[in-house]
Parts: C-alpha cells; sequence; structure tokens
C-alpha cells in the first residue's frame, strides 16, 4: 500500500484527499480477502494463449458463450493454457471496445457464471479499455444529464486550443461536439471515434470508478490483464498525448495494485508504436508492465516472407534483449485488428513500408489510414487474415500452408509468451462478406461462425482449415513440451543466408533447440555445431550435422 500510496502522491498531489485514499484502500483489502485461489508465478514454455470472442460461436437458443465452452472443450482447450476473451461486456460499436458497463457481460454472451465456467478449464485474459467508454454508457448519459456524481468524468476542450501535435491513430475529428442537458455545447475528447469518449483520469473519482472495475476482474478470475489504447490515457495539449509520463504512472499504479490483490496476475500492455515507444511500458524490469504486446514482429514477418529476406526482421530480434527477468513478450501474427505499420518506422525506410502497403492491397487487402500533424495521411494498419497477408490470390493450398506454418514457427520459436488470433487457428480466409455488411475494414479478419461450420471446416481432411489445424496445434504441442522454449531461455537468432534463419534456444537445464526456416525458393545447406540432433517435427534423429533446408521448410532441432 506504501507504494500505491506514493504512486498517487506523485500523480494528484493533494488533489487525491483522505476520504479518496480511505475508499480507495478498503475496495483493494476487501478485494484481496476475497480472492482465495493462488494465480500462478511468472510463465514458461507451457504457456500459450488463444485470443477470441466470447460470441465467437453460436448455436440456435443458446447464449453465445455455452456455445464457445463446448468448441472449447472439442478443438481448442488441450492446445492452450490461456484464453483471451476480448471485450464481452454491452458495448455500442468497435465490436466491444465501446463498452457500455464495465461489470457486466453482454447478455448475447451470457453472464459472470458462463465465465466462471470457462475459468474452471483454463486461465483467462480479460480486456480492461482503460482510456474510453462508450456515448451510451450511464456514466456519459449522466454526464451530458448534468449529474454531479458524472461531474469531469470527460475532457472537455475549447475547439480553438491547438491540438495540431496530439498523435492521431485515426483519421477522423479528435474533439466530438455533445449539447447537455442545460444546452450548453461540449467538445470531447475522442481519441478513436464519436462513440469512444475518453476519460478524464484528472479526476480522482474517475480513478476510483476505474479501479473498481479492475479489482472486479481480478475477482472474476482474470490473470492477465489486458490494457487497451493505454498509451492514450493522459492528455496535456501543447504535446503528443502519448506515452506521457503520467500515463506511465498509471501503469505503475495498476501494477502496484494487481501485485497487492492477486500476486501472479500480469499486466499486458497494447500500444501499437513504435518498438522503443512499445518497451518503454516495461519500466524498470519491477514497477510497470510484465509483458507488451510484441507489435514489431506481425509486419516484420510479412516483409521478410513477402521479400524473401531475412535481415531486417535478423538485425531487429538482435535487439531483443529482456528488461528484467521478471518482464517478456507477448507475441503474435495476427489479432482482431489489422497489422500494424507504425511499429516499421525507424526500422524500415517510407518507401519499403508503401511498397508493402501496394503489394498488399493489389492481392485483396484493404487499408487504414491516420491523419499527421503536418495535415498528411500514412497507412496505419492492413486489414487482411494473416493467411491471405502471407500469399498471392492464385496460390495453391500448399503455397498457403508453407508460408502459414512457416510464420507460425517462427511466432513460437520467439522469446515471450505466443498468442494465437481464432481466425488463424482456423485458417481462416478473408470475410469480404463481412466488410459489405458491418462497413468497415477491420470486419475482414472478425468473422463469426455457428457451431456446426467449425464442425464442418475442422472434421474434414480435405480443407484448408482442418491442415492448419492440425499442423498448427502439433506445433503448439511441440513447443509446450520443449523446455528450451520457455520465454526467458536464451536466445539468439542469425541470417547464415539471404533467405534462412537460424535461431537457438538454450533453456537453464542445457536443452537446446535449434530452429530453421528457409524463406526462398532455393534449398540452402548448413552445417550444424557438433553434436546429436533430434528433429522435433518430422520425429527424425540426424545422422551427420550437416543439413539441407528445402525452400519453405521449418525444422526444430535438439540437441541430444
Amino acid at each position: 500500500m506504501k507504494k500505491i500510496t506514493d504512486l498517487l502522491t506523485r500523480f494528484y498531489g493533494d488533489a487525491f484527499n483522505k476520504g479518496h485514499f480511505l475508499t480507495l484502500q478498503n475496495n483493494i483489502e476487501r478485494c484481496r480477502r476475497e480472492i482465495s485461489i493462488a494465480r500462478k508465478p511468472g510463465w514458461d514454455e507451457n504457456d500459450v494463449v488463444l485470443i477470441a470472442y466470447a460470441d465467437q460461436f453460436s448455436h440456435p437458443d443458446e447464449v453465445r458463450l455455452k456455445t464457445f465452452e463446448r468448441v472449447w472443450a472439442r478443438w481448442l482447450n488441450t492446445h492452450f493454457s490461456h484464453l483471451h476473451l476480448l471485450p464481452f461486456y454491452p458495448w455500442s460499436s468497435d465490436d466491444g471496445f465501446s463498452v457500455i458497463d464495465y461489470h457486466r457481460v453482454d447478455p448475447v454472451a451470457g453472464d459472470w457464471a458462463d465465465i466462471s465456467r470457462l475459468n474452471k478449464s483454463t486461465r483467462l485474459m480479460f480486456d480492461y479499455v482503460c482510456n474510453h467508454i462508450s456515448a451510451r454508457s450511464d456514466w456519459f448519459t449522466g454526464y451530458l444529464a448534468c449529474d454531479a456524481r458524472y461531474d469531469n468524468f470527460f475532457i472537455d476542450v475549447d475547439p480553438a486550443t491547438d491540438l495540431s501535435a496530439v498523435t492521431r491513430p485515426r483519421a477522423l475529428p479528435l474533439l466530438s461536439p455533445f449539447t447537455d442537458a442545460k444546452g450548453r455545447q461540449r467538445h470531447l475528447w475522442t481519441t478513436f471515434s464519436d462513440d469512444q469518449i475518453d476519460l478524464n483520469y484528472e479526476n480522482p473519482q474517475v480513478l476510483l470508478a476505474m479501479v473498481d472495475v479492475l479489482l472486479h476482474y481480478l475477482r472474476e478470475g482474470a490473470e492477465y490483464v489486458r490494457l487497451d489504447a493505454v498509451g492514450y490515457m493522459w492528455k496535456t495539449p501543447g504535446t503528443r498525448c502519448i506515452h506521457l509520463e503520467k500515463t506511465h504512472l498509471l501503469v505503475k499504479l495498476f501494477r502496484a495494485i494487481v501485485d497487492h490483490v492477486a500476486p501472479g496476475t500480469l499486466i499486458i500492455t497494447e500500444t501499437n508504436v513504435p518498438h522503443q515507444d512499445n518497451i518503454s511500458y516495461l519500466g524498470n524490469g519491477h514497477d510497470e508492465a510484465h509483458m507488451v504486446y510484441q507489435f514489431t514482429l506481425p509486419p516484420l514477418v510479412l516483409h521478410a516472407i513477402h521479400t524473401g529476406t531475412v535481415e531486417t526482421l535478423c538485425d531487429w530480434a538482435q535487439t531483443l534483449q529482456p528488461v528484467s527477468s521478471h518482464t517478456t513478450w507477448f507475441n503474435f501474427l495476427a489479432s482482431h485488428d489489422g497489422i500494424g505499420l507504425n511499429p516499421l518506422r525507424g526500422i524500415l525506410p517510407e518507401e519499403d513500408i508503401l511498397a508493402l502497403v501496394e503489394a498488399l492491397q493489389q492481392q485483396g487487402a484493404l487499408v487504414n489510414w491516420k491523419n499527421n500533424p503536418d495535415g498528411s495521411r500514412s497507412p496505419y494498419e492492413i486489414n487482411v487474415t494473416y493467411m491471405d497477408a502471407l500469399s498471392a490470390r492464385d496460390s495453391s493450398n500448399k503455397q498457403r500452408l508453407e508460408r502459414f506454418i512457416m510464420a507460425h514457427a517462427l511466432l513460437l520459436s520467439f522469446p515471450g509468451v505466443p498468442a494465437i488470433y481464432i481466425q488463424s487457428i482456423l485458417g481462416a480466409r478473408n470475410d469480404y462478406d463481412g466488410v459489405q455488411r458491418l462497413g468497415y475494414n477491420r470486419a475482414i479478419n472478425r468473422r463469426k461462425y455457428a457451431e456446426e461450420e467449425i464442425t464442418a471446416m475442422l472434421g474434414s481432411s480435405d480443407t484448408l482449415n482442418y491442415q492448419v489445424y492440425q499442423q498448427l496445434t502439433r506445433l503448439i504441442a511441440l513447443r509446450r513440451a520443449n523446455p528450451a522454449f520457455h520465454p526467458d531461455s536464451a536466445f539468439t537468432i542469425e541470417a547464415p543466408g539471404v533467405s534462412v534463419i537460424a535461431i537457438t534456444r538454450k533453456a537453464n537445464n542445457g536443452e537446446t533447440v535449434i530452429a530453421l526456416f528457409n524463406l526462398g525458393e532455393t534449398p540452402h545447406y548448413l552445417e550444424l555445431p557438433p553434436g546429436n540432433y533430434y528433429e522435433l517435427i518430422t520425429a527424425t534423429t540426424l545422422i551427420t550435422p550437416e543439413v539441407i533446408i528445402k525452400p519453405w521448410q521449418v525444422m526444430w532441432l535438439r540437441q541430444q
């Protein structure tokens, strides 16, 4: 509690008074007493996360989480240690990220009892949508009704204020006009849309309300907590209004609270920004996030496979030194959002980024744009399934499968905890019907399924979906069975050829796996360090340290 008190003093000074602190302390201690089940400390090679929506699967006359529970038990449970349920609260837009009520489960999905049943079979990751709330929430409607409880809950800005320096993630207005019950026009800060109203953390009552949300999620079983859009939480006009010192103090405060209330709970920050800004949320290695989303990995793997050259990917990966033994990376290739391009800036020249965007657009990908302070615009993210991002439209299913498995073997070989998006484990293709029906680009990679569709996709060996599922789940099982893939195991990466990657992972017990990848169209000869090797994927023993790695082949070689 002393750490929490010190952080509150640094953040608010005297504005956080004794009454505020007593309320906060009572809520924290009550929650601490109510949590009786200990969390797993840290992480290991067994940890692999599935990312999915709570309403991902449907069956007639049934809430979605009940259907999800059956699909999870039949197809997914044995392969994943954690389930990241994307926002499952009542919502008004952005597929859940415009939250109407933080404390309820969307009735379409089910209720907290359904969440509790899932928690009996897996460890859960919740979204903490801490930057903004829905315009249809009670908080915002109370604010517009001039209810004193919600005074200063949101950020009212004079539209004449110079906000040109503010970092804009989307090509939409920063301020949105609303009229309150007294007829006053309010120009409110809306980083993402006029349905997502930014919260005003300068008001201690907002902090108390949001800590109540965090504590509720801990009581409901959240062991991983994803801080959504966290970089934008604090605003100071005249600055970029992203990654400000008080934003970092808020993350440190959330970390101190979960460490005190439910030790073993992990804070994961979601900041789709250049690499150095991203890793700043690891703090000193002990006081801020436990993990950061590795946003640079998806576009760099995509660039390497598209160009057949691995130099940039390897050069960047060589810089991945852990901040401490108490932090790691949250690695992924695909998610509910598009493939972010900002993390490439400073790593690839802008003309190379634009060339990648153009190539993907020609193959059917969609693009979202952001506004720059100088009035220009830049591509912000590519909207596409990772399956279709990796291959041309006229590729054969064999080619699609090779590239897709190659990319995910890379993901599973990197240091950190890997996360697989539901569309990836299902081998999904671009959902253009969803884009047309829903009217936004991100729907291309957010398809929902009837339960019988999953049975048809994964139950027939003739489908690409089945082949992806079988090969990818086998890779996951191999990773989980080998301590060399522990997130903290020693990691080196090199490029013995223009299109060839060699990753070496070495566990504390000495177990070593050398992972080889050929992203080119020609075979490559390699001579391994002296020793005996067992190839995990094909379950064969090498009789010589000399290997030829074929085009688009992956080898996981464990030293005997």
